[in-house]
């Protein structure tokens, strides 16, 4: 031992150290353990060092932490070290982490409330823990189901299923999971729809007995154990339920944070409704018992939703609508009399207001008169041996009995409902067995513990002590079953605990005894208590408290206060308020107290009442009840119905689930260690592991000890004996005898030993790794220095090489490197010497000139200088004499300025004298009178020159006019001379302009010949670029023409890859379709079992049953025709009226009647579309006749124009002309001048010009009545594109008006352009004119070159139109001749396959014009070819019925009318044709390949041919397919014959006598591969001899003749089609029977690779497996199973196609259940794992590989599960492996991946974790990706089956019907 404490405590050891606020704490040893150390040096995982004291006397260790592989299992009990530590450790990472809930512990459940909806209780889950082992699974509520259920089918045994935990810990959730899983298990056993009451009863027993706490939301405040009833086939029946101990107080009074019970606040949330207004409610605020919590709302829940949920239980129950109106009656008087108000009359009474409102309506509601009620609320009475007193009630005590009576109120309706509950689940058979679901409080302790603390934890001890004897009970069953020594184990046993409480003199005895006092009070009682108990070592008495007591529980002290106990134990209600009620007129009320004694105490029943319900105290009605002293208190009655409730569970196997509520603040996903550890320790966890540690808790089967430790063995040590080699192996490694024990089939570890085994096998497989990778480090080392080495000596070689070689090259460089130079020197001297003399000469040169130079410039600068100095010297001379001169003129006027100013001055004064004035005016006078004189003279000469005026003025106008023209002729020539003048001297300047440019010019030539050069080598340069940008051009335009093609490609490839989508769509809505379709044939088959099985239930023994089936086919079946309906209309209404189920023949009529309708209906749509196209038609003629007039209304309006321009032009010619010629004679001009002549000249041109433009116009005239005569006769189709836009144009002008004001515009605008020619004459008019007229001219002609044109094209076109359309009706011709000439089925086939490459040729030119609308143009196409096979089967069917018709009346005409020999003419011969007699019955001979039976024989036929056929013995000794070519045959003959009621029977009995032996044998698969075969060649036949084109082209003459002549059985090959559908379903259900117990054993659990996963421990849960060990199946197995699936199905003949289609059922089913179980399974979640599950994909694909199945499409089937082992062995750490996750794993949902990861799971110590973050940033990256949410893949999926056709090449008339099948009454005909 101390050798392995020091190998276990050493240096980098984890341990777990107390911790106050983590409960525990990791730490890390950092110096190694030796025996005798006082502490231990520890390092936290934050990296603080600490010193761990020991305790000095015990020296206990701390506890070692499990190995990181043993950290999150499924099974506490596989820890290597048990203890509380590592328990609470393993439930954090697993709910933390992994986010996983349950976990086993043993044979308990621990369930964690994750506080949120997980997607784990779906139906898929469901379905995939149905059957499956208890251990083989991850832990689930489900799997406990499962394991009771089976248990209870296999042993015969009861169940149990415990579920406590405190409140808000889910019990009540896993309550309602657990019943769920066994309503969908099971099912019912009858049409009642019992499992769907089972659940209903759960909202109702929520409404009624749940209630919101500080804790809780939904928290049950009483206790309910369901006994869900099952039949002899474990089948649900019914289900009956006990309560215990309601929460009545919680009616009356809530602490904060808390409400009453739910159905109060649903009622006043519905108050609104009209059918609740009479309870006159409101809302929960208005009345004290739903408000004193102050918290009346739940966070997301509607009480109004959930009042209708209640009400549908209600209904569902069998609780009708007035009963329901009844019990809201009930609850809400409850309501209004905790409003009454009593208020204190004087100290020792109290009173009711008169007329209170709220106990007025509730004596309304309860039917009782207010006076009474009022009464004996105050009031009490007192009985005694000889009086009856009346006492009156103080306030408190009145208001108690108010309260008292509503808990009672409320506790009799809560019993009433739970008695029609049962009512409603009772069963009507005999229960077989059942299983039991208790849902009760878990241990509870608070601040203040009252009594109903007290009886919890008096119930919870009850079960903790049943729960500790299962638990030691199972390990001694274990320990005998392996024979091993063992001894008692020690364990905690609370006996003495239950004795305290419930033994004689105990506290419950003690209580009741108090409770019969007359005076007794819970001091009293607590005095008895200290007094009686003080002995006891579990009761203590607090130190500061005398009415409280502690009593040491299994899970923890609890102390409990005394107030209270005595009053909640008795439970009294005055007898009084009793009779009051009893008396109501509300029948409800009066049921609910009808049972109700004459005791104080009736809140509860008696046990003997059936044990429904166990609320409170019922007096015993043998007594008398008047005696207080015999009343069951609620305590004695709690007792006995809990010893009720432990006999029920001793009776039964108990299955245990402890529910931990991980936080108090109700968030999810957060754990508070604390809070947990308590919880363990309360419920009894942590104690099932002190009793597994203190056996041996780690159990191993030597197969899985030998295959996890084979590395810590030698090879000596292995022997044949694995149990031997085990043996001695471990009594090597552990020295110690007492660590193991060896059993039967396995070998138990005490705890630790596991892990100390896993540190030798973690230490060998290190040491095996360190020697491995020291091995192959030195070979890679070894390897590199030997690489490193050739290539050194290599780089050697090759370099001293280069460095000789490069030696002799430099050394003749050297040699010629000097001959070089010297020549160079030489060379480099002479040219530098003749370079120095050239450039002294030129030096010397431009020096001498330059001198020279300058001494000319300094000569001429010296004359210059002269000159200069010359002009300046007379400038300055002039300048003195100009300045004397002014100065001396100043001084000349200033001086004659002074001297008129002399002058002035004197003059003035001289004017002012008088004499002066006098001496003026006298001069004036005469000067007067002389003026006088001359202007009378003046006068009359005026007078005498007027006269001789006008005399001369007519002689001036003359003479002035002559002067006039002269000055004008001499001023033109002036201005002749002036011009001729300034013409000489313009001439002049020109001249010296020229000599000055001609000198200038040859400046310039000499620059520009410079620039040519310049130019020439620019544009050279120029050139080049322009041919590099050229080639670069021709680059881009190559790449540009790639990239269109690379873009055309890609639009093709993209088109395609649009149709191949748009195609692969239309298969899958196919193939959804068609499951749907085969699903609603699976559906109707399952109902026709089911009546089958009803009928055969019903009927009586040696009644013969009818073939209702038969019966029911034949009807169905029958063959639909005319004829055949009215020769046997009344055999089939006798069918009918016999027929179980008619729906098919009523269905095919009804499709009958709708197809005729629809065929009448595109009748008339034809119709209605051909004179839609021919008023359409008649409406385009005429609107292209209106288009057409205007338009040559247009045309004729131009004309008209242009005449008028012409006369006007015309006009405006001849008048001036007239002017010119008029005007020569005045003008200075002549006629012959150059001036007239070059005017004359341009008008005669312009006249000739005239003339041209109108004969242009009049051949226009001329075109446009061709035209308009040709347009006539013109179809509207004839219009080309651009008349078309030009009519339509032309179209929008409304009238003439319109029309001319266009043309005017468009003449206005060509005028406009015209040029000016003003110069040519004054006002320039005639020019624009003439201008304009060209102008218009030519656009006319244009306008009509183009119209010219466009008609050519146009006629041109429709001539190539109407070839083209002559040539599509000649082939259309020849089409149809053809199609004529073709049976039906290949005409229809012609004519889809004609129509079908038009509508594509039309979709391409179509896509060709618009791409965009391909995708429309598609999608319009598939419909009209969906619509034209519609028409075709349409045709199809009436030209078959037809045919048909015609052949039986030919047939019937024939033998009426012809003769023998006619009658005996086969339908290829002439009627002329010579026919010998000979001939006739050897052509009778020649028809062969039928068999004749007798109707009489029928039965037998079916018999022998296929219910008591043996498939075996056919398949191997006889053709594939005899029985259907068997049938066949017969069928041929019945057509030749003409018998339709023999081929309606033949047929019917064959389909049913098939359903017949499928439904005996439908487990076989040999049986239901044969006839799915010989259904497929029997409707094969059908197809093949049917006539039809379509199906006869892989027939020989011969075959063809064998065509059935008489009957079209199309409606029958679909009947017969749908049989094989139901037999294809019944082999794939076969097969996946036989598969799935293989699957998951031989795809997950077997090693195909022996060594790459060793198991890990398992713990306890394989201890509850509930099959028997048996061989497991491997990967070979399914193999083997699938070559024999294969080798049978081909040895029937089936169909390859068919096959391929079964293999890929069977692979799904494979991939899927491997898949699912995988998800499912946390210890199947490793990297070894991933190989293996490759490996065995692996080995499938080589199978089909073997088969040839590869391109079944089995493959992809296997892609999820190929992906999943994927995602198992790749990296899982940074974000690039995120990354490549998710672009690998695309046929996995985003919840399976996170699934895996969160499963992940190492085997290995080298292995790691999947880190949370890595998770979260998977999830980041998938959140957009769609998929559907569910987890698991249905396994209930089936493909959509298909039967191609396939032709047999086997001639009937070569079958030979062998001897052994007893069929000799047929006759070969």
């Amino acid at each position: 031992m101390n050798r392995e404490l020091e190998y276990m405590f050493v240096d980098c050891a984890r341990v777990w150290i107390p911790d106050v606020e983590e409960v525990w704490k990791s730490a890390e040893l950092t110096k190694d353990y030796k025996n005798g150390d006082l502490s231990l040096q520890l390092m936290l995982e934050d990296g603080t060092n600490l010193e761990h004291k020991l305790d000095p006397k015990t020296k206990n260790l701390p506890y070692l932490r499990n190995p990181d592989i043993l950290v999150g299992e499924n099974d506490l009990t596989a820890l290597s070290y048990l203890h509380e530590p590592a328990v609470l450790h393993n439930l954090k990472v697993r709910f933390i982490d992994s986010k996983l809930i349950y976990t086993y512990c043993g044979i308990v459940l621990v369930a964690i409330n994750p506080y949120e909806t997980l997607p784990i209780y779906g139906t898929d889950i469901i379905n995939a823990y149905s059957g499956q082992n208890m251990g083989d699974m991850d832990p689930h509520i489900f799997a406990v189901a499962e394991e009771a259920y089976k248990q209870m089918a296999r042993d015969e045994r009861n169940q149990s299923i415990i579920v406590s935990g405190e409140s808000g810990a889910g019990k009540t959730v896993s309550a309602k999971y657990a019943m769920r899983y066994f309503a969908t298990v099971s099912g019912s056993a009858s049409e009642a729809n019992v499992e769907e009451k089972v659940l209903a009863s759960n909202p109702i027993m929520e409404a009624i007995g749940n209630a919101k706490t500080t804790r809780n939301d939904n928290s049950s405040r009483f206790g309910k154990y369901i006994e869900i009833g099952f039949d002899n086939r474990y089948r649900i029946i019914g289900a009956n339920m006990r309560t215990y101990l309601l929460e009545k107080s919680r009616v009356v009074f809530q602490a904060d944070e808390e409400r009453n019970y739910h159905i109060f606040y649903q009622l006043c949330a519905s108050s609104h409704l009209p059918e609740f207004k009479n309870l006159k409610l409101s809302k929960a605020n208005d009345f004290l018992y739903t408000r004193q919590g102050r918290s009346p709302i739940i966070d997301g829940v509607d009480d109004t939703k959930e009042l209708c949920t209640t009400r549908n239980a209600f209904s569902l129950l069998g609780i009708n609508e007035s009963y329901q109106m009844g019990l809201f009656q009930v609850l809400a008087a409850i309501l209004h009399l905790g409003n009454v108000e009593i208020r204190d009359r004087d100290s020792d009474s109290s009173m009711i207001p008169p007329n209170n409102d709220h106990l007025t309506k509730f004596c309304e509601l309860v039917g009782i008169t207010y006076e009474d009620m009022a009464q004996w609320l105050c009031h009490r009475k007192l009985k005694t041996a000889s009086e009856t007193y009346i006492k009156t009630l103080p306030r408190l005590q009145a208001t108690n009995a108010r309260d008292a009576l509503s808990k009672h109120i409320y506790a009799k309706l809560f019993n009433w409902i739970v008695e029609h509950v049962n009512k409603a689940l009772v069963a009507d058979i005999k229960q077989h067995s059942f299983i039991g679901v208790l849902d009760i409080y878990g241990f509870e302790t608070f601040e203040i513990n009252s009594f109903e603390q007290f009886c919890i934890n008096y119930a919870n001890e009850k079960l903790q002590q049943q729960f500790n004897m299962h638990v030691f009970k199972l390990e001694q069953e274990e320990y005998m079953k392996e024979q091993i020594p063992w001894t008692l184990i020690d364990f905690y046993d609370n006996q003495p605990c239950i004795n305290l409480i419930e033994a004689k003199m105990g506290i419950l005895d003690l209580l009741d005894e108090e409770c019969r006092m007359p005076k007794g009070s819970d001091d009293s009682w607590a005095q008895k208590l200290y007094t009686h108990l003080k002995t006891c070592s579990l009761f203590e008495k607090p130190r500061m408290s005398n009415r409280a007591f502690i009593i040491q529980h299994f899970a923890d002290k609890v102390e409990y206060q005394c107030e209270g106990f005595l009053e909640k134990n008795k439970d009294t209600v005055n007898e009084e308020q009793i009779k009051v009620l009893k008396a109501s007129k509300f029948d409800l009320l009066v049921e609910l107290f009808k049972d109700e004694g004459k005791a104080t105490s009736p809140t509860g029943q008696a046990p003997g009442t059936g044990g429904r319900t166990r609320l409170s105290v019922k007096p015993d009605k043998s007594r008398d009840s008047s005696s207080k002293e015999h009343k069951k208190t609620v305590g004695c009655q709690f007792r006995n119905s809990l010893q009720m409730l432990m006999e029920t569970l001793n009776a039964t196997t108990p299955h245990y689930v402890r529910c931990i509520k991980p936080n108090d603040f109700k968030q999810a996903f957060s754990f508070d260690p604390m809070r947990a550890v308590q919880q363990l320790r309360a419920c009894g966890v942590l104690e099932t592991i002190r009793i597994s540690a203190a056996g041996f808790p780690s159990r191993w089967t030597y197969q899985e000890f030998f295959s996890r430790y084979r590395v810590l063995m030698k090879q000596k040590d292995v022997l044949s004996d694995k149990k031997l080699t085990c043996r001695n192996v471990l009594e090597k490694l552990v020295q110690d005898q007492d660590k193991y024990q060896f059993g039967q089939t396995k070998i138990f570890f005490r705890a630790g030993q596991v892990a100390y085994l896993e540190k030798l096998r973690a230490d060998k497989l290190r040491a095996a790794c360190i020697r491995i990778q020291k091995t192959i480090r030195c070979w890679l080392a070894r390897k590199k220095y030997m690489r490193m080495r050739d290539a050194a000596i290599t780089i050697q070689r090759f370099t001293r090489g280069y460095q000789a070689r490069c030696l002799a090259k430099f050394i003749r460089r050297t040699l010629a490197a000097i001959v070089i130079q010297k020549y160079q020197k030489m060379y480099v001297a002479r040219k530098r010497y003749r370079q120095k003399q050239t450039a002294a000469l030129a030096i010397q040169t431009i020096l001498r000139a330059y001198m020279a130079r300058q001494k000319y410039q300094a000569l001429l600068r010296e004359h210059k200088a002269v000159i200069i100095q010359k002009h300046a010297r007379g400038w300055l001379a002039r300048r003195w004499y100009k300045r004397c001169l002014s100065s001396i003129v100043y001084l000349q006027c200033c001086f004659r300025r002074m001297r008129a100013r002399r002058e002035l001055k004197k003059l003035k004064i001289e004017a002012r004298s008088v004499e002066h004035f006098k001496k003026l005016n006298k001069g004036m006078e005469n000067k007067i009178m002389q003026l006088q004189r001359k202007i009378d003279e003046q006068t009359k000469e005026n007078k005498c020159v007027n006269e001789k005026l006008v005399g001369l003025e007519n002689t001036y106008t003359t003479e002035s006019e002559r002067l006039r023209g002269e000055l004008g002729r001499l001023r033109g020539v002036e201005e002749d001379a002036r011009s001729k003048g300034n013409q000489v001297s313009c001439l002049l300047e020109e001249l010296e302009k020229l000599r000055k440019e001609l000198s200038t010019t040859q400046q310039e030539k000499k620059i520009i010949e410079d620039w040519v050069q310049t130019y020439k080598s620019e544009m050279e340069k120029m050139v080049s670029e322009l041919k590099d940008q050229n080639g670069l051009l021709k680059k881009e335009k190559d790449d540009l023409n790639r990239l269109i093609q690379e873009q055309s490609q890609q639009m093709t490839e993209k088109m395609a890859r649009a149709i191949a989508a748009e195609t692969q769509q239309l298969e899958t809505d196919l193939n959804e379709e068609r499951s749907r379709y085969q699903n609603l044939l699976t559906e109707h088959l399952r109902l026709e079992e089911k009546y089958d099985d009803l009928k055969e239930h019903i009927s009586k023994p040696g009644h013969r049953r009818t073939d209702s089936t038969h019966s029911s086919n034949e009807s169905e079946y029958t063959y639909n025709s005319e004829f055949a309906e009215s020769e046997e209309g009344s055999r089939a209404a006798e069918d009918l009226t016999r027929g179980m189920d008619t729906s098919l023949t009523l269905k095919l009529q009804k499709r009958l009647t709708e197809l005729e309708q629809e065929k009448q209906s595109l009748r008339n749509e034809l119709e209605n579309k051909e004179e839609q196209f021919q008023r359409a038609r008649a409406r385009d003629e005429s609107e292209f006749k209106k288009v057409r007039g205007a338009e040559l209304e247009y045309e004729s309006l131009k004309r008209q124009e242009l005449e008028s321009e012409n006369k006007k032009l015309k006009h405006d010619l001849a008048e001036m002309r007239k002017s010119l010629l008029g005007g020569t004679a005045a003008s200075a001009g002549a006629p012959g001048s150059p001036a007239y002549k070059v005017l004359l000249d341009q008008l005669n041109s312009s006249c000739e010009e005239l003339e041209v433009r109108k004969e242009e116009v009049l051949i226009l005239r001329s075109q446009l009545v061709s035209q308009k005569e040709a347009m006539q006769h013109k179809d509207e189709k004839e219009t080309m594109t651009e008349v078309a836009v030009h009519v339509e144009d032309i179209s929008k002008l409304k009238d003439a008006d319109e029309l001319k004001q266009a043309y005017l515009g468009l003449k206005d605008t060509n005028r406009s352009a015209a040029p000016d020619f003003q110069k040519l004459n004054e006002d320039g008019e005639l020019w624009l004119v003439n201008q304009g007229l060209k102008e218009t001219i030519r656009l006319l002609e244009h306008q009509l070159q183009t119209q010219r044109r466009n008609y050519d094209s146009e006629v041109e076109s429709l001539r190539g139109e109407l070839q083209n359309v002559k040539e599509e009706n000649n082939r259309q011709q020849q089409l149809l001749a053809q199609n004529l000439q073709l049976p039906p089925e290949a005409r229809i086939e012609a004519s889809l396959q004609h129509e079908i490459t038009r509508l594509t040729h039309e979709n391409l030119e179509q896509v060709a014009d618009d791409p965009t609308a391909s995708r429309e143009a598609r999608v319009i196409i598939l419909r009209r070819m969906v619509d034209l096979m519609e028409q075709l089967e349409k045709q199809d069917r009436t030209i078959r019925k037809l045919k048909k018709q015609l052949k039986v009346y030919s047939k019937r005409i024939g033998e009426m009318g012809a003769g023998q020999a006619e009658g005996q003419t086969s339908p290829g011969q002439m009627v002329d044709e010579p026919i010998h007699p000979v001939n006739i019955p050897r052509r009778e001979k020649d028809f062969q390949g039928m068999l004749e039976y007798k109707k009489e024989d029928e039965l037998k036929l079916v018999k022998n041919l296929i219910l008591e056929l043996k498939p075996r013995g056919v398949a191997v000794n006889l053709i594939p397919g005899l029985p259907a070519y068997i049938l066949f045959m017969c069928l041929r003959h019945a057509d030749y014959v003409n018998d339709d009621q023999k081929v309606r029977t033949l047929l019917t009995s064959t389909i049913n006598s098939i359903k017949k032996i499928l439904k005996k044998r439908g487990d076989d698969f040999e049986t239901v591969s044969f006839w799915l075969a010989n259904t497929c060649r029997f409707l094969h036949c059908l197809k093949q001899y049917s006539g039809d084109e379509v199906f006869m082209k892989q027939n020989t003459s011969r075959q063809n003749e064998h065509c059935l002549s008489n009957f079209d059985l199309t409606e029958y090959r679909s009947v017969i089609s749908d049989l094989a559908i139901q037999i294809y379903q019944q082999l794939i259900k076969c097969m996946e029977n036989i598969l799935y117990p293989m699957i998951v054993s031989g795809m997950l659990e077997h090693e195909t690779i022996q060594g790459v996963s060793g198991a890990k421990p398992t713990g306890l849960r394989k201890r509850t497996s509930s099959i028997a060990d048996e061989g497991m199946n491997t990967l070979d197995s399914i193999l083997r199973q699938l070559n024999a699936f294969h080798s049978t199905m081909c040895q029937h003949g089936t169909d390859p196609e068919l096959i391929k289609q079964v293999v890929k059922q069977q692979f799904y089913f494979i991939g899927a259940v491997t898949l699912n179980n995988l998800l499912l399974r946390k210890d199947m979640c490793s990297w070894s794992k991933g190989m293996q599950i490759r490996y065995n994909v692996s080995q499938l694909e080589e199978w089909l590989r073997d088969k040839g199945l590869m391109n079944c499409g089995a493959k992809e089937t296997l892609e999820p599960l190929i992906q999943a082992a994927q995602l198992l062995q790749v990296k899982k750490k940074t974000d690039e492996d995120a990354e490549a996750i998710c672009s690998m794993c695309l046929a996995l949902t985003t919840a399976q991946i996170v699934k895996v990861l969160n499963l992940y799971t190492p085997v290995n110590e080298f292995e790691e974790r999947v880190s949370v973050s890595f998770i979260r940033t998977i999830q980041t990256r998938l959140r957009d990706r769609y998929g559907s949410p569910q987890l698991l893949m249905d396994t209930k999926i089936i493909y959509p089956i298909t039967f191609p056709f396939n032709p047999s090449s086997l001639a009937l008339e070569t079958v030979q019907i062998p001897s052994s099948l007893n069929l000799a009454f047929l006759t070969r005909v």
